[in-house]
């Protein structure tokens, strides 16, 4: 008997393929159309040809197109378990099928890439090395700055070694958010503004609008309406006016 023969893409690679399902899903058991029915259609348009062609999965067929079958054919569930399908090269009906012509692959499921995977992988660990190695440079005052956004005043009650913890984990665990927090100088700014008023150099009035010399009550700075008092201070302090309070507070702080 003649054996048929596989109608594969130039670039087709022998391989075992994975396919996983999209959205973070792992139940025990899911099925996705195998066959053509009237309730679910399973087909795939040929430009080639011009017009859809039926699918099926056949585990004794050596194509997924049923006009390119021969015999009668055996057919087989497309099962993933736990979220994952994994299948050997020698199934090249059904990874043709799901790689190539399932019209739920992008919607339902991916193929599981490796190159772009291990790509991604390298860019994360090289970020997250940039992001820890920034961390560790950093003083004192820059670390409680940066790890103020994230947790607000909780971190004037925080000793240096909780500061100094908690910031290396929050470059491990979000090095990109990390990075750009640690390169915005008006973090540092709005950081200093904030110790001002804690330690009671400066004083910020109760609703918000007014920041005074806490000793005279003198007026420093109006905050623009609708903007944050502390966010629109770190941009004051960027004015002429605002850099000779910057270094007086500078000093102060020390």
């Amino acid at each position: 008997m003649k054996k048929q023969k596989l109608n594969l893409p130039e670039n087709w690679e022998y391989k075992d393929r994975i396919y996983v399902l999209k959205g973070n899903k792992q139940p025990v058991i899911y099925k996705i159309s195998s066959k053509h029915t009237a309730s679910k259609p399973l087909l795939y348009f040929d430009e080639e040809v011009g017009y859809n062609r039926e699918l099926r999965y056949a585990t004794n067929q050596p194509s997924p197109f049923v006009d390119e079958q021969k015999g009668v054919a055996t057919l087989g569930h497309i099962l993933f378990r736990n979220g994952i399908l994994a299948v050997p090269k020698q199934k090249v009906a059904l990874q043709t099928l799901l790689s190539l012509y399932h019209p739920s692959k992008g919607s339902t499921y991916t193929e599981n890439d490796e190159v772009a995977t291990a790509t991604d992988q390298v860019g994360w660990i090289e970020l997250e090395f940039e992001a820890l190695s920034a961390a560790k440079q950093m003083n004192i005052d820059e670390m409680e700055a940066v790890l103020r956004v994230e947790k607000g005043s909780a971190v004037s009650k925080m000793s240096s070694s909780e500061v100094k913890r908690d910031v290396l984990v929050m470059a491990k665990n979000n090095p990109a958010m990390f990075l750009e927090v640690a390169n915005d100088d008006n973090v540092q700014l709005r950081n200093l503004g904030i110790k001002a008023v804690e330690q009671n150099i400066i004083a910020l009035s109760g609703d918000g609008r007014t920041f005074k010399w806490k000793s005279n009550g003198r007026k420093l700075f109006t905050v623009p309406f609708d903007e944050h008092p502390y966010s629109a201070l770190a941009a004051w302090f960027k004015t002429d006016e605002g850099l000779e309070v910057l270094a007086t507070l500078e000093k102060r702080l020390k």
